[in-house]
């Protein structure tokens, strides 16, 4: 969602606030702006609709001294506007803002009946807040946490003070992370680390990663990070990363875009799985799985496709009840959960809030909780009692592709090690051959490109597939209408009868995955929609004579010896097929409209 950075130190403070932003323009948004101390000590703020680009332009030849905070809006309360932007500005103060103050309707009508706002954002009650406070005869700092404690919802919060020359940060479930240089002559703050990449000639050597309600305070002259509890005094409630590694991001290089890129590198991350879990070895210590009885698997959007696959592996394989849950239904139920319970949780960010809410209603509950991430020192990691790192690197693009392939795998790495303790060497063989396979549908990307053409102007697409392959049947839809703004859905073949037939005509496309079971029947659905004028591109296990004959587009995948691993290669075939459609529609392929990379609001 939003982006933050902020920085206070000897170098060029809005260059380098610009180049962390560049840094987070993957997360996703529709505006920016930045705000500066000025070298006559003057507060300045310049907001742009649209893209970064738009903001740098504006400020090209403006300089500042010391400090300064951006802000990349995805827009929540109310719409895409400069008004609407952050920062939002006060004389003694500027403030960044990520998340959502849910109480802010209630706070206008007890502080602000009388009180004229100048956007339709709920951050401006915060701004209103402060000021408030300032006009009792309170500091900044005292000020934002009073202010801090009337609020409600999941937020962070950036403030640059003008007189004391000082930026604070506070958090409460929404992403904060700090930073410091080896000389202490440069602090930073932001709302993810991945924006310390974007800092230039910089060796930001420590990270500091507040705990909720603890305030961060970055003042040059003091050279280091101080913490402060809501109560005003020191705290020592942050976790420190001296001896961080940082995925770098080495650009597009030969690729378009960072989608196609990151579709690419699946073979290469698949095969370096090996040496992550079955050379370095792991260890699950923390979590008792004798005593697990059921397990709950909670996540949103592509990483709770990838659930849909990693149960299949833990009922088949453990033979435990598994229930999987989309993360913003789960939180506001009841579910039955009991100390026998084991809750996982997947994200590629760690950041996603209603999966976050939903592992504390797993803690609360004294359950043990294990966690499938991209991202260390995220909310997520730091709160889970264990941590499997699914090791894909920095995916840039909004949709996800690699990081959904490698949830995938860690999930059947957890059941393995379940299993036998260990992994066992049949399985790193069958990773082996998963990269291989992986590598020869890539390098027939030109054959689905061409069917791609012929396709891209139909006016929707139904992606089927039975038993293990649902899941990406759901995931390949997902894709196709994440960035070509397509009707898109994905359905188990047999449910396509119970109502979705009503729409089959000659413009409708069916996506028709075929493994290695269930054969006949997925043909018979194929043959219900074909019978219908119906579109049909069947992938996977698609070499007999019949599917040939009622196919019009196919694409054979070779699928013997992969076993539970069929699932993830052939969802390889349906990113690329999204990708080359939504090329030939021409989107925006890595910063699809309206969607953010990390969703850190219900």
């Amino acid at each position: 969602m939003c982006g933050i950075v902020g920085y206070i130190g000897v170098e060029k403070p809005i260059s380098i606030v610009l180049g962390g932003l560049e840094k987070l323009e993957y997360r996703g948004y529709d505006s920016a702006g930045v705000s500066f101390l000025d070298k006559n000590g003057k507060l300045a703020t310049v907001k742009k609709e649209g893209r970064l680009a738009n903001l740098v332009s504006a400020v090209k030849d403006m300089e500042a001294t010391e400090a300064a905070i951006g802000h990349t809006r995805w827009a929540t309360h109310g719409k895409v506007s400069e008004q609407n932007s952050h920062p939002h500005s006060s004389d003694a103060f500027s403030l960044v803002h990520n998340g959502i103050i849910e109480n802010a309707s209630l706070l206008k009508e007890q502080f602000f009946k009388d009180v004229r706002f100048s956007s339709e954002t709920d951050t401006e009650v915060f701004v209103k807040l402060i000021e408030r406070e300032l006009a009792k005869g309170s500091t900044v700092l005292e000020s934002v946490l009073a202010s801090f404690k009337l609020i409600e919802g999941n937020s962070a919060f950036v403030v640059l003070d003008k007189k004391q020359k000082t930026i604070f940060g506070i958090r409460n479930n929404a992403p904060l992370v700090c930073g410091i240089s080896e000389s202490g002559a440069n602090l930073f703050i932001s709302s993810d680390p991945y924006a310390v990449s974007g800092i230039k000639n910089i060796n930001i050597s420590t990270l500091y990663f507040p705990e909720n309600g603890v305030l961060c305070e970055l003042r040059l002259e003091n050279q280091e990070v101080k913490f402060l509890g809501l109560d005003g005094k020191p705290s020592s409630e942050y976790k420190v990363e001296s001896s961080f590694i940082l995925d770098q991001d080495s650009g597009k290089g030969e690729f378009e875009h960072y989608m196609l890129k990151e579709i690419f590198e699946q073979p290469g991350l698949v095969r370096e799985s090996i040496s992550h879990y079955f050379k370095s070895g792991f260890s699950l210590n923390k979590i008792d799985f004798k005593k697990v009885d059921r397990v709950f698997i909670t996540a949103c959007g592509t990483a709770y496709y990838a659930g849909l696959v990693i149960k299949n592996y833990i009922e088949n394989f453990l033979g435990k009840p598994v229930y999987c849950e989309v993360a913003s239904e789960l939180r506001y139920k009841k579910p039955f959960i009991t100390s026998g319970d084991l809750g996982i949780f997947i994200s590629q960010s760690g950041e996603t809030a209603d999966t976050l809410a939903c592992q504390q209603l797993f803690k609360d509950k004294n359950v043990f909780t294990l966690s499938i991430l991209n991202s260390k020192n995220s909310s997520l990691d730091r709160s889970s009692d264990e941590t499997m790192h699914i090791y894909a690197g920095q995916e840039i693009g909004v949709a996800s592709t690699k990081a959904f392939t490698m949830q995938c795998l860690v999930g059947r790495f957890f059941v393995d090690f379940l299993l036998n303790n260990k992994l066992d060497s049949s399985l790193k063989s069958k990773i082996e051959l998963l990269s291989n396979r992986m590598r020869d549908v890539i390098e027939r990307s030109e054959e689905i490109k061409k069917v791609a053409y012929q396709l891209y102007s139909k006016t929707a697409y139904f992606f089927t597939g039975r038993g293990d392959l649902f899941p990406v049947a759901l995931e390949g839809a997902l894709k196709l209408k994440e960035i070509s703004y397509v009707h898109a859905e994905g359905y188990a073949s047999g449910e396509l009868k119970h109502g979705p037939i009503a729409i089959i005509d000659e413009n409708v496309v069916n996506i028709a995955y075929v493994g290695l079971d269930l054969v006949d029947k997925t043909v018979s659905n194929i043959q219900e929609i074909r019978t219908r004028n119906g579109i049909i591109f069947s992938i996977g296990n698609t070499g007999s004579k019949e599917l040939t004959e009622i196919s019009d587009y196919n694409f054979h995948v070779d699928l013997e010896g992969l076993d539970e691993f069929a699932p993830v290669l052939l969802n390889v075939v349906g990113q690329l097929f999204a990708y080359h459609v939504a090329k030939y529609k021409g989107t925006d392929i890595d910063k699809p409209r309206n969607l953010a990379k990390s969703v850190t609001v219900e």
